[in-house]
């Protein structure tokens, strides 16, 4: 295997390694125990900001939570698809990225939002007086791309705040608009990415496809739900504002509803 540093990344690698934290629901988050400075590993529940930085939802009374509020460095381990490839395939030729910043307090309710958005179920316990949202601030990251090639990545690895910016004011309407007036193209897109279905729904189909609402949304791709189930799309290029956003997403609907429609091109995970 090359030495790591002597591997260069590419963009392509940097918007890798975002587009997997957006997509993941979980992570492993490794601290350093208060009063032992053990390393102390936990699994935790995942979202990110606008920018791409990793959302976490944290108890103080949790050993981790403990471990940051002495020692705010941390890491944070992803992998591709969260282990749900097939059972039989070699783990290590899977993608994954370990993460490395500080983890600190994070008080903001549209970012909160976008991690209830992603994890609904912790609405229930959000609001009590020991939970409050974080946020890692990514100084560096190792992504390995698959066995025998990795590594580190020092830039890049969020979308600046002034780019981000744009969709974070507009996604709220954006959100409000889709779900209003195209409630249809968002149940073909979420039964589209699910299935692969690439033709047009028959009606008992499409009835059957309901439900699924669009709850977040950002340059990278945007979070849909139905019930508690979530969908992640990714954009094939990264989305500047709300009105390219909705583009895209119109785009792929049309290419699902044309005769013979091709692939429209789209990530979609689960």
């Amino acid at each position: 295997m090359k030495d790591l540093a002597l591997i260069k990344p590419s963009n392509t690698d940097r918007r890798a390694v975002r587009v997997m934290a957006r997509a993941a629901r979980k992570a492993t988050l490794a601290t350093t125990m208060a009063g032992t400075g053990h390393p102390y590993a936990s699994l935790v529940t995942v979202a990110t900001d606008h920018a791409g930085s990793p959302l976490l939802l944290l108890s103080t009374l949790a050993e981790h939570t403990r471990g940051l509020l002495a020692d705010s460095r941390a890491a944070l381990f992803l992998e591709d698809g969260e282990g749900e490839s097939d059972p039989q395939a070699n783990p290590q030729e899977a993608a994954r990225v370990t993460l490395l910043g500080r983890v600190e307090r994070h008080d903001d309710a549209l970012d909160l939002g976008r991690f209830l958005a992603r994890h609904p179920k912790a609405a229930r316990y959000a609001s009590f007086g020991d939970f409050g949202l974080y946020r890692l601030t990514i100084e560096r990251a190792q992504y390995v791309a698959g066995f025998g090639r990795a590594l580190w990545i020092d830039e890049g690895l969020t979308v600046p705040v002034s780019a981000a910016a744009a969709l974070r004011a507009e996604s709220p309407a954006l959100i409000a608009e889709m779900n209003a007036d195209h409630a249809d193209a968002l149940a073909r897109l979420a039964e589209a990415a699910l299935t692969g279905r690439q033709a047009p729904l028959n009606p008992t189909d499409e009835r059957q496809a309901k439900g699924w609402r669009l709850v977040a949304c950002d340059t990278d791709g945007c979070d849909l739900l139905r019930g508690d189930q979530p969908l992640r799309l990714t954009f094939p290029a990264p989305a500047g504002d709300a009105r390219s956003a909705k583009e895209t997403l119109l785009q792929w609907d049309a290419a699902l509803r044309a005769e013979n429609a091709p692939n429209p091109g789209f990530g979609g995970r689960d």
